[in-house]
């Protein structure tokens, strides 16, 4: 699930509004991750990735992530992201 969502959040960078970088990105970590439900295998994710910080200078990413089935929060934390070839 936190691969998923790490994922996501590269997906979030290729965007134009997050900058639109091309280069690669790497998951650097996680923080504060917390399941709170558990999932079976029937279930739909919906994953929201939100950019919090974007240092292009440093090539560093900091987002906070919600993965929910049915409406309800199953898993949330936050997400480093690297750049780099």
């Amino acid at each position: 699930m936190v691969e998923a969502m790490a994922r996501v959040g590269g997906l979030v960078m290729l965007q134009p509004e997050a900058g639109g970088s091309r280069e690669n990105f790497f998951f650097a970590g996680i923080h504060k991750v917390r399941f709170r439900k558990p999932v079976i295998e029937s279930d739909t994710w919906v994953m929201r990735m939100t950019l919090i910080k974007l240092q292009k200078r440093f090539g560093i990413a900091k987002m906070k992530g919600k993965a929910y089935v049915g409406g309800e929060v199953i898993c949330e934390g936050e997400f480093l992201m690297g750049t780099g070839s």
